[in-house]
């Protein structure tokens, strides 16, 4: 199984990094990254670690190295910082960074698909979601899904188990929509070993509903916390593109809040998604509240509108 990176700047690296640490999922790693000398360098230095891992062979090259990739990784193009996106009083978030994205996409794409057209492709780029509907258009085929709110999702379980005093994996918590400002979190839902958490928060004497607040500020803005403080947002997302790309080789039939074009809400978004060989193969909504439904609803009327701007400037 070959697997490809496009863009070798910090999250492609550090997913490089995760594929080569989990092992077993993929026999060859290609990077591929418009700065060639950083792409030899990134491959060179994973190369020397690569022994502590079952065999997996890491290489450089050109988009001519993508033929009979399984899937391609794009991580390509501008991120948070260099894109002006860490105000976290801008409603845009991660959407200030389409333009220039959807531009690399539009050159990107169809230079993958050429060489590897039946490979599917994931979108880890912010704003990942529209930038998922111009590659599906591009493409021209529904192989092609987006991280989408795995990694908030992370976020949400970690927040509430740190708040709890309990492991993070024994908390089910899940967020919908777009990975981005609109993001909803379902509260409604989250349980801790079948008990919700409504009724264990707020033991301490402190209000549900200030605790609630603060745990979206966090998980909303993690990514503006992690790059004030290492000028990049790359080893969480890093690791959960690695698990994605396992749950696609591997035909897991995993189900993950990973993002698809949705034909119901006609965007790509996230909801539960079954991920196995060939990319998303089911989509299921969640359980909500109806204010949980009316924030979903709010987040697709952001989705469908960065999806269009998206196409706009990535097909002309």
């Amino acid at each position: 199984m070959k697997v490809a990176v496009v863009g070798v700047g910090a999250v492609g690296s550090a997913t490089a990094l995760s594929l080569v640490e989990r092992g077993g999922s993929c026999r060859e790693i290609v990077l591929v990254d418009r700065d060639t000398a950083r792409a030899d360098g990134v491959a060179s230095d994973l190369r020397y670690a690569a022994p502590l891992s079952p065999t997996v062979y890491v290489r450089s090259g050109g988009y001519e190295d993508l033929a009979g990739a399984a899937i391609v990784v794009i991580t390509a193009g501008v991120n948070e910082k260099t894109g002006g996106a860490t105000d976290r009083s801008d409603p845009k978030g991660r959407l200030r960074l389409l333009e220039t994205n959807a531009k690399v996409f539009a050159e990107i794409v169809p230079q993958a698909v050429a060489v590897a057209p039946e490979a599917v492709l994931m979108v880890v780029t912010d704003p990942p979601d529209p930038l998922a509907d111009l590659a599906r258009h591009v493409a021209g085929h529904d192989r092609v899904f987006s991280t989408g709110t795995v990694i908030d999702s992370l976020r949400f379980r970690v927040q509430l188990a740190d708040r709890l005093r309990v492991r993070p994996r024994d908390v089910q918590a899940l967020v919908v929509g777009e990975h981005g400002t609109s993001e909803v979190l379902l509260w409604s839902s989250a349980t801790v070993g079948g008990i919700p958490v409504a009724d264990l928060l707020g033991r301490d004497g402190r209000s549900v509903e200030d605790i609630r607040k603060e745990v979206e500020r966090d998980i909303r803005y993690a990514n503006i916390t992690i790059i004030e403080g290492t000028g990049a947002s790359q080893y969480g997302i890093g690791a959960v593109s690695a698990r994605l790309v396992e749950a696609v080789l591997r035909d897991e039939r995993a189900v993950l809040p990973v993002a698809a074009y949705s034909s119901r809400h006609e965007v790509t978004l996230s909801l539960s998604s079954v991920l196995g060989a060939g990319g998303v193969q089911q989509m299921h909504e969640p359980v909500m509240n109806p204010e949980e439904r009316q924030a979903l609803a709010e987040s697709v009327r952001v989705l469908r509108a960065a999806a269009d701007r998206a196409l706009s400037i990535g097909t002309t």
